[in-house]
């Protein structure tokens, strides 16, 4: 079969967005690619983000491959699926301009995952896979009866059926990604890196899935949550093939970058440097020395609340005080040149409390963020627990939730976000 991948060239004008506007690697798409053509399909990937086309040029790309499937994105990379934009609109101008000359179509994205049938309906698509897809996407293009694909939603005439829970990959024994020459060499943007501006290809991969911790917060019930290891020898093939290409610097996209000592040895005298997100609370300080030496020169980590019921409210299970949280960040601090410590705004912030302790870390060089509004997305315990399971409104009424609670959102954000009706029915205008 021939199978186009999509991810679209993203806009967020108007979005409550949170994750990264700068294009990167579209690592779902990477490994679908890679199971399909170890399988004899003949695969196009196009990243009209990264390579900077224009819609109508990435669909005419596609009707020109006349593929009997093609995929799209709907959330810019496996980075971003827990911070997805909560509007369809990029996918939807997609397949609008593709119309019926791409075969089957299909959606992949924490969209389909936590709302499967308002996202088929919202698309247009024959298809959207729900969790992990580079499975899923194989096992689409090995079957024209879709009522015996699992994980997924699909149109049957008029009627949307679904198939069975949101998948979860073994992902352990995903094969080594292997990048175009083209894209590597424009990918210039290096992800959360502040200590120093990028002037050679960086690139994002994954060394582990899924995280065992249950923050309220987090969106992940429906994707990405149960926590697997990449085989080392694995990930190593596709670190050492992107630093022969060129790349210096990469980000770890996983959820929570636990301490792994063989990783960090291997890391170590590779002449590679690279970010990840954690928890500083896992981290001993002989490992962060460790972690320095291999190469870390940025982390992001998740404190969220500065009191013990605040974390104990979002659900951390974290057993280190707020002081020695900072001490910790400190200590990261004389080995890591960016360490950043997260924060949510919860009900209840002493902000006397919130300042005090920001300008201490950042006497001692840690960056902590003014705290951010929090988003219940539909994957997240959080929506649970206000409005129960996902519906058809699930994203609308987020969405509004959010825009009623708060009249200042987080610094990212230069504009008020629309509202996701008003977003969404821009599209195709």
């Amino acid at each position: 079969m021939r199978v186009a991948l999509v991810n679209p060239p993203w806009s967020f004008t108007g979005s409550i967005y949170f994750g990264c506007r700068e294009p990167h690697l579209p690592l779902e798409l990477g490994y679908s690619r890679a199971l399909l053509e170890a399988a004899g399909h003949d695969v196009l990937m196009l990243d009209g983000h990264l390579c900077g086309q224009p819609m109508a040029d990435v669909a005419a790309a596609v009707v020109d491959f006349a593929p009997a499937m093609t995929v799209v994105a709907t959330a810019p990379s496996y980075l971003f699926w827990r911070c997805a934009q909560p509007e369809l609109r990029v996918p939807q101008e997609f397949l609008a301009a593709l119309g019926r000359r791409g075969g089957r179509t299909v959606a992949v994205g924490p969209h389909g995952s936590a709302t499967p049938l308002t996202a088929l309906r919202k698309l247009g698509a024959d298809a959207v896979v729900r969790g992990e897809c580079e499975e899923i996407v194989a096992l689409l293009a090995d079957c024209e009866d879709l009522s015996r694909v699992p994980s997924i939603a699909y149109r049957d005439g008029e009627t949307l059926r679904v198939t069975g829970a949101p998948h979860a990959s073994a992902f352990t024994h995903l094969p080594a990604l292997h990048w175009p020459e083209a894209w590597v060499a424009r990918h210039r943007h290096h992800h959360h890196r502040f200590e120093a501006r990028p002037d050679v290809p960086g690139a994002e991969v994954e060394a582990s899935r899924g995280c065992p911790y249950t923050c309220s917060f987090c969106a992940k019930l429906d994707f990405r949550d149960k926590y697997r290891r990449r085989d080392l020898a694995i990930l190593l093939e596709e670190i050492d093939g992107l630093r022969a290409q060129g790349v210096v610097y990469l980000y770890f996209i996983d959820e929570i970058f636990l301490p792994q000592r063989p990783l960090l040895e291997a890391l170590v005298g590779r002449g590679l440097q690279f970010g990840v997100q954690t928890r500083i609370d896992l981290w001993k300080p002989e490992m962060l020395d460790l972690l320095g030496a291999a190469g870390c020169v940025s982390i992001e980590a998740g404190v969220e609340s500065l009191t013990e019921e605040g974390r104990a409210a979002l659900d951390k299970n974290c057993r280190m005080s707020t002081d020695d949280l900072a001490e910790r960040l400190l200590y990261a601090r004389r080995s890591v040149p960016f360490v950043q410590a997260n924060l949510i705004r919860t009900e209840g912030d002493d902000t006397a409390m919130v300042a005090a302790w920001r300008e201490r870390l950042q006497r001692g060089g840690v960056w902590a963020n003014d705290p951010v509004p929090l988003y219940p997305y539909p994957s997240s315990p959080d929506y649970l627990r206000l409005f129960g399971p996902p519906d058809d409104q699930a994203w609308e009424r987020a969405h509004a939730h959010y825009l009623a609670q708060f009249t200042a959102f987080s610094d990212i954000q230069e504009e008020r976000p629309q509202p996701l009706a008003a977003l969404e029915a821009a599209c195709c205008r």
